[in-house]
């Protein structure tokens, strides 16, 4: 394995990331993390948050509060328990991301334009295939042309969010927590 190759894509995409976000000029990297958290898990309460952004829930509360007085996250009350609050991207908050990821694609499609004619297509196949290993979901590149995904697969996709669980119903969705049943 070349440690090198793989470091330089981590700085590379850190970079691209970090470029983005200092053009957006109004909000952190660790703020636009936590903002990616709750688009793939609306509804998520505070130790979901917490878990996905890596952080301590004292820390990630603290987080929340800038992102609510931001006007980029609503809190509700969670409709599992009173006790709990329930974390959603407000319709800001979809805006800032959506500028987040225009920019973020502009720089990457740049980068892949710059390539080669003949090896663009195998570069995004690879690239898919390697974020689908780190992300734990399949590549849509990795699906043959001939048939697409099998009709079985359909009861997978969470009607919530639109991610595939990981196994057959019943179970839950591993993005957004979605109860998927059997049909």
């Amino acid at each position: 394995m070349d440690d090198e190759v793989l470091l330089g894509l981590a700085r590379a995409v850190v970079g691209v990331s970090t470029r983005a976000a200092a053009r957006l000029g109004e909000v952190s990297v660790v703020q636009l993390r936590a903002l990616t958290v709750l688009r793939a898990r609306s509804g998520a309460s505070l130790a979901d948050l917490a878990s996905g952004v890596g952080g301590s829930i004292s820390t990630t509360s603290r987080l929340v509060d800038r992102l609510v007085a931001a006007g980029w996250v609503e809190r509700r009350p969670s409709p599992a328990s009173r006790r709990s609050v329930s974390l959603r991207l407000s319709a800001a908050g979809e805006e800032l991301l959506d500028r987040y990821d225009a920019l973020r694609l502009t720089e990457l499609r740049a980068a892949v334009a710059a390539l080669p004619d003949d090896r663009r297509e195998p570069v995004l196949a690879a690239l898919g295939e390697f974020a689908g290993a780190v992300s734990g979901t399949p590549s849509r590149r990795e699906v043959p042309e001939e048939g697409g995904d099998p009709a079985c697969w359909l009861a997978r996709v969470c009607p919530a969010c639109g991610r595939m669980a990981d196994e057959d119903p019943p179970t839950r969705c591993p993005a957004c927590g979605e109860r998927l049943e059997s049909a």
